[in-house]
């Protein structure tokens, strides 16, 4: 009885594993791929550490304290006869601090740290932005493939057609064996293109679930009829201001060039004094000595201020500030660079959406006019006045027109968030503009 109650079970078991995996979103897969890329998780712990590395320059401008504690302890022999302790011994206990007041290469370095959170951020918003547009490349790859693999299956069923109608017209005399031979190689080449397609679903759904770290998954298709997003604002100037101020690569020379700033006033400051507070606190317990047979203890207090003015130090320190001064330079260079770089991708990013939106377009009325043009050969070839190869290259470009079309649209999706990227406005809420676009 109790094996008769398991069978309900495990039918419901089965049932459930039968069950056709639920098709994911751009943002799902996203917010998978957050928690799997090792790019990704290795730039957050950079960024850990870096946070941590700057709280370690605070160290310079706050107070030390140091404990130290010892004992000896000590035999006497001698040969003048015997002596009042000849075994005794020494504990002593020191406490002591400092306090920096006025240290400039210190405060310099303090001001480095802080500036290496700004750093951190920049360079964690790069590698945020960088998985954004790898998970929607990878996602549309998959789209794009699966697409063709359709668009060829659908051709093959089409020239299988054609052939079927060309050997029937050959047997009853209407059509010659010229007719039946073309659309035969028409269809060898559209079964080898099909492996291709096949093979391409693959590697590009690998590359997907490593990415994302999910097995098998299922992205979801463009609503149709599709609509694409105007390109706003459109103006390409005004999109290469907002890189100036927001891209994670002109930050992170920015950063660069304060950095070397500081570490000009820290060069400068080795001329200047430095002025430190200290105090301490020593206990020392004798237990007697070589001639005081009574044990004994001292404490022992102290406060007061430590000068140091650098008087020559063999040309070094105004050396070392010819060096920072040449580095601050390279820096300001390397920032205006890292800016130009920014200005020429984010104008090739955004003719390239332009021209994208264009081909759409385009291929949209290509894809009337092929369909046109097909009906057109199909009825010509009934009635005599086309050829069974017109019918056929009829086909051919209206598949390779679908083909296209479905890439151009996909290649306008992505291309919209690598604008975005190239001037640094990227966030992971742009993805649910895409996503709204996606079958629900």
């Amino acid at each position: 009885m109790k094996n008769l109650r398991l069978i309900p079970l495990l039918i419901a078991i089965s049932a459930s594993l039968a069950l056709p995996v639920q098709a994911q979103s751009l943002v799902n897969l996203y917010e998978s791929a957050r928690g799997f890329d090792a790019t990704y998780l290795s730039a957050r712990s950079f960024y850990d550490a870096t946070l941590a590395k700057s709280d370690q320059a605070k160290a310079a401008i706050l107070p030390t304290v140091g404990l130290a504690a010892g004992a000896t302890v000590t035999n006497l022999d001698s040969t003048l006869g015997a002596l009042p302790k000849p075994t005794y011994g020494t504990q002593t206990a020191t406490l002591s601090a400092m306090q920096p007041l006025y240290r400039p290469a210190n405060w310099a370095s303090y001001e480095q740290g802080k500036k290496l959170i700004d750093l951190a951020q920049a360079q964690l918003s790069s590698a945020d932005q960088d998985l954004i547009v790898r998970v929607s490349q990878a996602y549309f790859d998959v789209l794009s493939s699966k697409d063709s693999l359709t668009f060829v299956k659908a051709q093959k069923e089409a020239v299988a057609e054609q052939l079927a109608s060309a050997k029937r017209n050959f047997e009853v005399g209407t059509a010659t064996i010229t007719d039946t031979r073309e659309a035969q190689a028409r269809y060898d080449l559209v079964i080898a293109q099909e492996i291709a397609a096949e093979n391409d679903v693959r590697v590009k759904q690998i590359a997907l679930d490593q990415l994302v770290g999910k097995n098998d998954t299922q992205p979801k298709g463009l609503i149709q009829p599709l609509a694409l997003p105007a390109l706003l604002p459109n103006d390409v100037n005004t999109w290469v201001l907002q890189s100036e101020t927001g891209h994670p690569s002109i930050q992170q020379a920015q950063v660069g060039l304060d950095v070397a700033q500081l570490e000009t006033q820290k060069a400068q400051a080795g001329h200047k004094p430095t002025l430190d507070l200290t105090a301490g606190y020593n206990i020392t317990q004798n237990n007697g000595s070589a001639s005081l047979a009574n044990d004994y203890r001292t404490n022992s207090a102290s406060i007061g201020l430590a000068f140091n003015l650098p008087l020559f130090a063999g040309f070094s320190i105004q050396n070392r500030i010819k060096e920072t001064i040449a580095l601050e330079d390279k820096a300001r260079n390397d920032l205006e660079g890292a800016k130009r770089a920014v200005a020429q991708s984010t104008r090739t990013a955004f003719f390239g959406v332009q021209s994208g939106q264009g081909q759409v377009k385009a291929l949209e009325a290509a894809e009337a006019s092929s369909q046109s043009a097909l009906d057109a050969n199909k009825l010509g070839y009934q009635v005599g006045v086309r050829i069974n190869i017109d019918v056929l290259n009829s086909q051919s470009q209206l598949f390779q027109t679908k083909r296209d079309l479905a890439k151009a649209r996909y290649d306008v999706l992505v291309g919209g968030l690598r604008l975005r990227q190239a001037n640094g406005t990227l966030k992971a809420d742009d993805l649910q503009g895409v996503n709204a676009l996606l079958v629900k």
